[in-house]
């Protein structure tokens, strides 16, 4: 294909690298993540990036019950989210830690955590992106209504307000369709007090 061609095509263009403006800084640029993982997502504040690896969400009310953040992505950052999970929410019996095929979530030190909580494991079928569509749409509203719209100095100011939107918007304040036009909180809320009056 000649090179006047492929210029024209928007899919072969090449991809603007985001160079830090402050001179004697070094020069960052995004790195396409490889498409193991639905819940392989980075934040890239002006210092470096901040990946939000472990995030597990209840299915039912499609509140972050549980979440972990660091430069890296490793399964016991996965781990303690599950165990932050646990912490914040009654697991029922019989619960089920559903995931993709990624790497980090298929060694055995995971599925001990797992089991130490009497949770169940299940993986998708590979190739069927629809398992992570709700981890996907999670990290598409961080992105969109918090993460692009500001400039993060350092990894720790990044974590914070990640962890502030999470716990003060995401789950409390914002409303979502699939839920009746409710909050993620009221939800919870509300199945709390069935499970008391039953």
């Amino acid at each position: 294909m000649p090179a006047a061609a492929v210029a024209g095509r928007p899919d072969r263009e090449r991809r603007q690298r985001r160079v830090d403006p402050r001179p004697g800084q070094p020069r960052l640029r995004r790195q396409r993540s490889r498409r193991e993982n639905g819940r392989r997502h980075h934040i890239y504040p002006d210092v470096g990036r901040v990946a939000v690896p472990g995030t597990v969400i209840d299915c039912h009310t499609k509140k972050v019950v549980g979440y972990t953040m660091d430069d890296n992505y490793k399964t016991p950052l996965i781990s303690e989210a599950i165990r932050m999970a646990a912490r914040n929410v009654p697991l029922p019996d019989g619960a089920i830690f559903h995931s993709d095929r990624g790497s980090n979530y298929t060694p055995e030190a995971f599925a001990r955590a797992l089991t130490d909580l009497g949770i169940r494991q299940s993986v998708g079928r590979t190739g069927i992106c629809y398992d992570n569509a709700m981890a996907e749409s999670f990290f598409a509203t961080l992105k969109n209504e918090r993460v692009h719209r500001t400039a993060y100095p350092t990894r720790q100011h990044a974590g914070d307000d990640i962890t502030r939107y999470i716990e003060l918007r995401y789950n409390t304040r914002r409303i979502h369709s699939g839920l009746g036009y409710r909050t993620p909180q009221e939800v919870h809320d509300e199945w709390i007090n069935r499970q008391e009056a039953a």
